[in-house]
């Protein structure tokens, strides 16, 4: 299952908005539009956001294909300013547009802009392929995390929805299917956008994982009841210390699993580690459209006039995780210390 397709120099993204009831490829030519799709959130995720921002810019190349050089690298400049414009706390996509632009400034004096061209738009399909590849050591390295029979909570959507295939946290929990630990997965609904009910629970019954879907409001209780052994979840940022950003009510979980002495294990790759933030105090909060909040598709659920307070993300602290699962190892007990271990 990809959310995104790169086919006849033309990129096609899976509408996550329209999940579970429609599937929808939606093709864009223009890097334009394609920062309009991150910002609506059509493709979400820290991974799949990083690897469509590398088209992005792929499509900004193939569209300036017949300018001067000099103008060439100007206009993929401004379209690199207006893709990282769209998100600001993922950093995969401001670790991606990097990437494009190191691809640029490295060939920029050897090459013609044809051979630029052909350069940028094998980035973009290098790092969708290593990003597959990267999910997958994850799920074979993070399995280990899981004991047999093992009741898992996620938070949000890090499967292969949120990549640009298999999944971070869901790639953990795919490859412990696949070795037949025989688990059985609690998803949260995920509010305001619904990620855990509409796209994780697709996503798993689509793989024939067994998954339950419960409220938010419900995981304290099921902790309690001892109906969890451990909590898996993506990330959008990771500070230096170990702290995370990811969806908004992932810190509520890390509170309640610490108090449950249930463990809380993130599953995310080295691009979203921010090594130039030492915590995540430094990390920038994306607050979105209060309709989030006060509608579902149509249909208000409250006041129209309401106040809302919508941050999309929170912060869990490196002392609330038992341990981080990236491609480079497991990194237990996330510190400055052991962070850098892993850091190649």
């Amino acid at each position: 299952m990809r959310p995104l397709k790169w086919e006849n120099r033309r990129l096609k993204l899976l509408n996550q908005l329209v999940l579970p009831e429609h599937e929808e490829w939606i093709e864009y030519s223009d890097h334009e539009d394609v920062a309009i799709a991150i910002k609506k959130m059509i493709v979400r995720g820290a991974p799949a956001i990083g690897a469509t921002a590398a088209f992005g810019l792929a499509l900004a190349a193939l569209k300036y294909r017949n300018n001067s050089k000099e103008d060439f690298i100007n206009n993929l400049s401004t379209a690199a300013e207006l893709l990282s414009k769209t998100r600001p706390t993922a950093v995969n996509l401001f670790w991606a547009i990097k990437r494009m632009q190191n691809t640029l400034d490295t060939n920029k004096d050897t090459c013609n802009v044809s051979e630029l061209v052909e350069k940028l738009v094998r980035e973009a399909e290098l790092i969708a392929e290593e990003d597959i590849a990267i999910n997958k050591k994850i799920g074979h390295l993070g399995t280990e995390l899981i004991p047999l029979n093992a009741n898992i909570y996620t938070h949000c959507n890090a499967g292969a929805l949120a990549t640009v295939d298999y999944g971070t946290a869901l790639g953990v929990i795919r490859r412990a299917h696949e070795d037949g630990k025989n688990i059985h997965v609690f998803a949260g609904e995920t509010r305001p956008y619904l990620q855990g009910s509409r796209l994780t629970t697709y996503e798993l019954m689509q793989d024939n994982i067994p998954v339950t879907l419960v409220t938010d409001n419900m995981a304290g209780f099921i902790m309690k009841q001892g109906k969890v052994d451990c909590v898996i979840v993506g990330a959008d940022r990771v500070a230096a210390n170990g702290d995370v950003a990811n969806k908004i009510g992932t810190y509520s979980l890390s509170v309640l699993a610490k108090e449950h002495n249930i463990p809380f294990y993130v599953a995310a790759p080295m691009s979203t580690i921010d090594f130039s933030i030492n915590s995540g105090d430094d990390i920038d909060i994306e607050e979105r459209n209060s309709d989030e909040v006060i509608k579902i598709f149509d249909s208000y659920i409250a006041p129209k006039d309401v106040k809302v307070y919508h941050p999309a993300f929170d912060i869990t602290p490196n002392s609330n995780i038992t341990a981080i699962i990236t491609e480079n190892g497991i990194i237990k007990n996330p510190s400055l210390t052991t962070m850098r271990a892993v850091y190649v």
